[in-house]
């Protein structure tokens, strides 16, 4: 057996984990300022763009399941920036939509993700390439 393939150095999955890690932790303080997590942050940026979706799309958006988002978007209703109610046209499918606290946020997070960018030593083109690999990984997974 070739016991190169469990060295630590030769897995993809071993920087792609400690950047995503490293990564959030940058955003901390700054989402600390907001009372928001990181996946909290991510599913009011789906919010912001959408305004409004189901619980079975903004999880696919965000690649979480409903285990994760029901208390996630508790949560966020609990602090009122959004709601969630059952749709009239079919009593299964629950609706989330962003509140006016929820668009207010929006303005004082605005500024993070430019924040969060300056501490990351990538050129624009180096950080396009990276994005395009990484959907294209996730792409790929879903198949």
């Amino acid at each position: 057996m070739n016991n190169d393939v469990l060295k630590l150095e030769n897995q993809l999955c071993f920087p792609l984990y400690v950047c995503s890690k490293e990564i959030v932790r940058r955003y901390k303080p700054y989402l600390d300022e907001l009372d928001l997590t990181y996946t909290q942050y991510i599913a009011m940026m789906a919010m912001w763009d959408k305004r409004q979706l189901n619980v079975k799309e903004l999880g696919e958006v965000l690649y979480l399941d409903s285990g994760t988002l029901t208390p996630l978007l508790k949560k966020l209703e609990a602090k009122g920036y959004v709601t969630r109610e059952r749709s009239k046209a079919d009593e299964r499918n629950l609706i989330v939509r962003i509140t006016e606290n929820g668009e207010a946020l929006k303005e004082k997070a605005s500024q993070i993700p430019e924040k969060v960018g300056a501490c990351i030593n990538l050129s624009e083109d180096k950080a396009h390439q990276l994005y395009n690999t990484l959907y294209e990984i996730l792409n790929s997974m879903d198949k």
